[in-house]
């Protein structure tokens, strides 16, 4: 959808990989995702990852590490400078489904931990980062922006999330607002 919109927007843009897969952790990225990313060497990348870190228990420390060495590996992969976007992490015990995977923790409090050190981690680079956390919170009160499972969010609200990204992309690839 993103890609569509930049392109109607006169923004050129080719989608030449996604690489995402339901479930990855910050772990998985490095492992798995990073090889595709030197293959492909791409000049611009959105990077929306640790829900999974954190559902699985993995301390800030861990993500904070692992979300380093990935932004490292990117931003010295090739000759080219790549273009970054962070995106920050929904609070997913909103949906129905998502208390089940709280595991007696805060999800709010513990996805908030991760967002501010996304967001400051950004800021150390000069990265832009969009906050998707706010309008993911509309989830609890709204079942239209939730998908079947109970879980995910529905395509309406990853059409709100990219409303609020698109902007961004388009500053950061063209200089422009």
């Amino acid at each position: 959808m993103l890609t569509l919109h930049l392109n109607a927007e006169k923004t050129k843009v080719e989608l030449i990989g996604n690489p995402s897969v339901t479930g990855y952790t910050t772990q998985d990225l490095i492992d798995k995702e990073l090889p595709l990313f030197y293959r492909l060497q791409p000049d611009f990348v959105t990077l929306f990852i640790g829900v999974n870190d954190y559902v699985q228990g993995k301390d800030l420390a861990h993500f904070s590490k692992n979300l380093r060495f990935i932004l490292d590996h990117i931003q010295n992969a090739n000759d080219k400078t790549c273009k970054i976007i962070l995106i920050t992490i929904p609070d997913y015990s909103v949906t129905p489904s998502g208390t089940q995977y709280a595991k007696g923790r805060n999800v709010r409090e513990g996805i908030s931990e991760y967002n501010t050190f996304i967001k400051e981690e950004a800021t150390r680079r000069g990265l832009e980062v969009v906050d998707i956390f706010p309008s993911a919170l509309k989830m609890q009160q709204d079942a239209s922006l939730i998908s079947e499972d109970g879980l995910h969010p529905s395509a309406k609200e990853y059409a709100n999330w990219e409303k609020l990204i698109f902007p961004v992309v388009k500053k950061v690839l063209t200089g422009k607002n």
